[in-house]
């Protein structure tokens, strides 16, 4: 009852925030955009107050900002006037464009889309009754009224008032911003409190840094973008090429929807002014081809992870900034989602914020690879077991993914999450998949280093030639999960000189005591994976060990993450002569052995 009731006060919570920033847009809007504009503008002023003094740099820094954006804004009003003039001298074509979209219609579907209109016009004519009287159209008089002036400015100038406002507080903010950036930002580490010192400060390196070189790799891609298209323009023959190629790098600036409206006006352009169809057909070619080159080439090289942010949550955050913010939330929702990214990373209570929209994995290889054996999606785990033995060594993918799975199902079975029938499902899936991750194992790796030429472990110190076998006994502790951790075992050491035999869990210790002498085992591997605890184990290796004192017993207690000090010493103290966290020490820890007895062997030999 707690726990839904705090949940709903979550929920109130960020319908109050929702709230309070679409009401105060007025304000946080400005706010929000100089504290870009600070992050932006800190570094060279920070490197200019060197030589300056912190104010003329401060003063000559936005001061050069402001020039050049008014000097950007000026040009591309002006080259926009001019083309507005000279748009009506290319009437013709646009009626020859619109002539051959309407030919190319007749016959066609358009055409019978516009005739049925035309059917169902009349149809709707001809239901009207015949000498029904026409309502009266009233009179509208248009009387022409004296603008209004405010303090003698005409009216027409009042629609300026608000962006001009809105600028100039942006302009002073950014300005006090820079002077005192320090005594903010010793003010916000005082609110928070000297206990999140650590905290705070990582956040606020972290959100500057993400920020300023996303903002950076952006200015480099848009730039490239700007280039590319104003020459592909001018070889086009476009009019104005340098006015679309600055439009087409500012606008994206503005996710998604930019790149679309800084290529449809080129395109629209060049419909009307060329005559044919083939240079809109280049336009339209370069921008796609473009698009293709950032998205798939520059934004790979210079931009991958500079935001953090998942593409999905970044499309939905740039809708949410968007409604609550309008154009400038469109502008800004890049940024801003950064620096969600960043509290959720750092600040307690909200990691909730980093899981669902950084663009880091929200699950780690093996929980995900165990999600998708319990939501019995076999196809998609060899998919995540593929991936894996593709960017890691072939011999990890055992204590990767597939025992880390058999760690979690009996986890869950020992907590009520599953029962025992989903337990023996993913063992059973797991048992499938072992033999493809063994396969793909052995396509992945190179016929010389499985035949010991580049011997990155001791195993490999062991010959697949060499004369003598060690004969093992892989006791399964437990059950059917840890009977199939030992048939992993079992694949890696393929090839090498070792003979295994895996009993039933379900023998006595004497009976596993009578199997060891009558086969001649060498060494005994007792499997007993976690979460089960080790006290059965230990039961066994007592009794183990009183019968055979000179054999050497090997204990898995495989599964992710370090095993506890107390159980490794409590069961070397029972018995073990070695324990192992995974199945790859415990393989280290057999060639070894094999190394060890071929040595002695030799001396025998030789003596």
């Amino acid at each position: 009852m707690t726990y839904s009731f705090n949940r709903w006060i979550t929920f109130a919570g960020f319908v109050l925030v929702a709230a309070v920033l679409y009401w105060a847009r007025p304000v946080l809007v400005p706010i929000a955009l100089a504290m870009l504009l600070t992050f932006v503008l800190s570094p060279p002023v920070t490197w200019l107050q060197r030589w300056i003094g912190r104010v003329p740099a401060v003063l000559a820094v936005v001061t050069l900002l402001g020039v050049l954006l008014a000097g950007a804004g000026y040009g591309v009003a002006l080259q926009m006037s001019e083309l507005a003039g000279e748009l009506p001298r290319y009437r013709s074509n646009i009626r020859q464009k619109i002539a051959d979209v309407r030919n190319a219609g007749r016959g066609g579907s358009v055409e019978r889309i516009q005739e049925t209109f035309k059917e169902i016009q009349k149809d709707l004519e001809a239901a009207d009754k015949p000498g029904a009287p026409k309502p009266r159209t009233p009179s509208v008089f248009v009387q022409s009224e004296q603008a209004s002036t405010l303090w003698g400015i005409p009216a027409w100038l009042q629609p300026f008032f608000g962006p001009a406002s809105t600028a100039g507080l942006v302009v002073v903010l950014v300005i006090f911003m820079l002077l005192e950036r320090e005594e903010l930002r010793g003010r916000l580490i005082g609110l928070l409190g000297h206990g999140n010192l650590a905290v705070t400060t990582k956040a606020f390196d972290e959100a500057g840094r993400r920020v300023s070189r996303q903002l950076l790799m952006q200015a480099l891609v848009s730039a490239i973008y700007g280039a590319c298209a104003g020459v592909g323009l001018w070889a086009i023959g476009v009019p104005y090429p340098l006015l679309w190629s600055a439009l087409g790098a500012a606008l994206r600036f503005v996710p998604y929807l930019g790149p679309i409206a800084g290529a449809a006006a080129p395109l629209i352009l060049s419909l009307a002014v060329f005559p044919g169809w083939i240079e809109p057909f280049w336009v339209l070619a370069l921008f796609i081809a473009l698009e293709l080159f950032t998205n798939l080439v520059l934004e790979t090289v210079l931009y991958a992870g500079a935001a953090g942010v998942s593409q999905v949550a970044l499309l939905v955050a740039v809708a949410g900034w968007t409604w609550l913010w309008g154009a400038m939330g469109l502008l800004l929702a890049t940024p801003l989602t950064v620096c969600l990214v960043v509290l959720g990373k750092h600040v307690s209570g909200l990691e909730f914020l980093s899981t669902l929209i950084a663009d880091s994995p929200a699950l780690a290889p093996d929980i995900g690879y165990y999600q998708r054996l319990l939501a019995r999606d076999q196809s998609e785990a060899s998919d995540l077991m593929s991936r894996h033995l593709a960017n890691n060594p072939p011999e990890t993918v055992y204590d990767a993914l597939l025992v880390p799975a058999l760690n979690y199902a009996e986890q869950d079975r020992l907590d009520g999450r599953i029962d025992d029938e989903d337990e023996r499902l993913v063992i059973e899936a797991t048992r499938e998949l072992m033999a493809d991750a063994a396969a793909l194992r052995r396509a992945a790796v190179p016929p010389q280093s499985m035949a010991g030429d580049t011997p990155p472990l001791d195993v490999t110190d062991v010959p697949r030639d060499a004369g003598a076998t060690l004969h093992v006994v892989a006791y399964p502790a437990n059950g059917l999960g840890d009977e199939l951790a030992l048939g992993m075992l079992e694949e890696l050491l393929q090839g090498r000189p070792f003979t295994f035999e895996i009993p039933s869990s379900r023998l006595l210790t004497s009976e596993v005591v009578s199997l060891m002498r009558a086969r001649g085992a060498r060494v005994l591997c007792i499997a007993d994976l976690p979460p089960s605890p080790p006290s059965k184990t230990r039961y066994i290796l007592r009794k183990l060990r009183a019968e055979l004192p000179d054999v050497p017993i090997l204990v898995g207690r495989w599964a992710p993450g370090a095993l506890p000090e107390e159980d490794r010493r409590s069961l070397v103290e029972a018995g073990a002569t070695e324990v192992a966290a995974s199945i790859l020490e415990t393989r280290d820890q057999l060639g070894r052995l094999a190394s060890h007895e071929r040595h002695r062997a030799s001396t025998s030999d030789a003596a």
